[in-house]
Parts: structure tokens; sequence; C-alpha cells
């Protein structure tokens, strides 16, 4: 006799079975150790499932972007300024966030690496927790194919002149001047920043490594879970790439940052795994932050006109055909090993 549970109409549309002994799961078929149970406090919440996955995804996130730029960065730029030489009164000295940042450059990255990992991974972890006692399998923090890593690197790199182009396409939309004034601030940091002479690893640790894991950790690991739960792997992926999008404060940037959100989100339900968003993530920051020190050293270079440089028609049309026939292997090689 089959012994194995029997889903309700409920359940079907929000991936959540009755395990054998009557203990709500997430039907997860990549979880090699069956459904991962849903016994955290958050699952005792006297709500439907897609209310308290919504809910919880959209909350989580704000929380998290609120702990990360105006609690912990702050807080760790501080400290590390205090314990400088001339401490907290050299404050008083800087007129703008140009000097701030010409003088404690090292301590600005530092106390953004570590905000992201106290603001953005420790708050999705504890969030999970109180889901799932599976904590790992809940964020999809469980192994993959090394096929599987190949081709959604290949599938980001094909991608690139297609990003531009959207990024192009996105700065002619109209914007309030205030907004752009902001970004062009935010751009002369990170130029500064990528300038500053640090060297080229520490900035692909600080720029590209760290936000690639603490990000996917937060987005992909905990939120598109929640948004998965609520509406369903095309919902999931949707609310996770263009709030993706939205998160980074950038309004021209938008349309490409959303762009490679959707990629990240459809490789984590793809793959069933976290880690081909992180390598993706990183590998697409990285990419930037070698060509910035690339330029710096070559005075018939720039970094702004290179990003600025047109985009032939026939380079994005087959930016978008190769990223198709990429995602169309990794579809189908993904679906075999989740089912051998």
């Amino acid at each position: 006799m089959d012994s194995s549970p029997t889903p309700s109409a409920s359940a079907e549309s929000t991936g959540e079975w009755p395990s054998l002994s009557g203990q709500p799961a997430l039907d997860d078929p990549w979880a090699r150790r069956g459904p991962v149970l849903l016994d955290g406090p958050l699952e005792r919440a006297s709500v439907s499932p897609a209310t308290l996955g919504f809910m919880t995804g959209v909350l989580g996130l704000g929380a998290a972007f609120i702990l990360f730029q105006l609690v912990v960065s702050p807080v760790l730029l501080l400290v590390q300024i205090s314990l400088s030489e001339g401490g907290l009164g050299a404050l008083q000295t800087m007129g703008s966030p140009d000097k701030l940042l010409a003088t404690y450059t090292r301590e600005l990255i530092i106390s953004n690496s570590g905000g992201q990992v106290f603001g953005l991974v420790v708050p999705a972890v504890l969030m999970a927790r109180f889901h799932s006692s599976r904590t790992a399998e809940y964020l999809r923090v469980r192994g993959v194919d090394a096929r599987l890593l190949l081709l959604a690197a290949l599938g980001v790199l094909s991608l690139q002149p297609v990003v531009q182009w959207l990024a192009q396409v996105n700065q002619q939309l109209p914007l309030p001047e205030s907004v752009r004034m902001f970004e062009q601030t935010q751009l002369e940091l990170i130029r500064s920043v990528l300038e500053s002479g640090l060297g080229v690893w520490f900035n692909l640790v600080a720029l590209a490594l760290v936000p690639g894991i603490c990000e996917e950790v937060l987005f992909r690991g905990y939120a598109q879970r929640q948004f998965e739960r609520a509406s369903g792997p095309a919902g999931g992926i949707l609310l996770s790439g263009i709030l993706f999008g939205l998160y980074h404060l950038r309004p021209s940037q938008v349309l490409p940052l959303a762009m490679l959100g959707l990629y990240l989100a459809y490789l984590t339900w793809r793959t069933g795994s976290l880690w081909p968003a992180v390598l993706v993530h990183a590998l697409h920051n990285g990419l930037a932050v070698t060509m910035a020190w690339y330029v710096q050293g070559r005075q018939a270079y720039d970094l702004e006109t290179l990003e600025q440089a047109p985009i032939p028609w026939y380079g994005v049309l087959g930016g978008f055909a190769i990223f198709g026939g990429v995602l169309y292997v990794l579809h189908s090689l993904a679906r075999r090993l989740r089912d051998s």
C-alpha cells in the first residue's frame, strides 16, 4: 500500500505538502531527504501559506535593507573611524562625501561588506530558521553539478551585450533631475573606490564576491522561496528579479538589473541550488571591477566612454541567441539531473 502523502488542492498551488507525520512541508524535488519540514514558529501563524509567503518576503527584504544601509554599515564605519588616528573628531572636517571617501576609503568598503554580512545574510538565515529547522535546504544552500555552473557562467557572459544595451535604453528614459544627481553621486563614489589604489583583488572580494554571496542569500535564498510559496515558481522568479532591480536605488539601471535578477532567480529555481546565482552575480560584478582596473591604467580609454559605446544590433541579437541556447541546454540538463 502506498503510504506517501496526498496533497490537497491548496497544497498543489503553494508547493506545500503534509509529511507522513502530518507536519506541513515544502515539496522541494531537489531535497534528497524528502520534503522540507515547515516546523518553525512563523508557520504557526493563522494566515494562509500564500499570504505568509508574500508578507514575509516583502518584510524580510525591507527589514534587511534598513538594517544593512541605516544600522550595521554606519555603525561599523563609525567604529573604524573612532579607532583611527584623529578619531571621530576628524569627521567634523569632512565637508562632503568625496572627502570622507578619500580619507576613509578602506573603512567605507569594509563597513559596506560587513553590513552585507550582518545586515543581509544573518537576517536571512534567522528568518529561514523561523520557517524550518532545515535552514540550509530552505535557503537552497546545496551542492550543484559542475556542468550547471559552467552553463550559468556562459549564460551571463552571453548576456553582457544585452545588459549593456538595456542600460543605454534605460538611461534614455525621462527621470527627475534630482534622481539623476543622486545617481551621479553614487557613480562618483563607486568610481573613486575602483580607482582608490587598494588593489584589484581587494576590490574583487569587496565589490564582487561579498555582494554575490550576501545578496543572493537574501534575494534568491529567502525572498524567492517566500514568493514562490505565495505565487508559484513563475511569480517567485518575477518578484525576486524585479525587486532586485529596484533594491539598488538606481532608476537609470532598473532594466539591466532586473534582467540580471530574473536570470539569477531562474537559475536558482531550475538548478535547485543557490550556488549558480552566487557564481553569476560575482562574475558579473567581477567583470565590471576588472574592466575598471584595465581602463584605469590606460589613458587611451575612459570608463564612461566605454559604458556609453553603442552596441550594434547584431551584437544584441547574437547575445540573445547564445543566451537562449544556453538556457535550453541548462533547462534540459537540470531536469535530467533532478529526476535521476
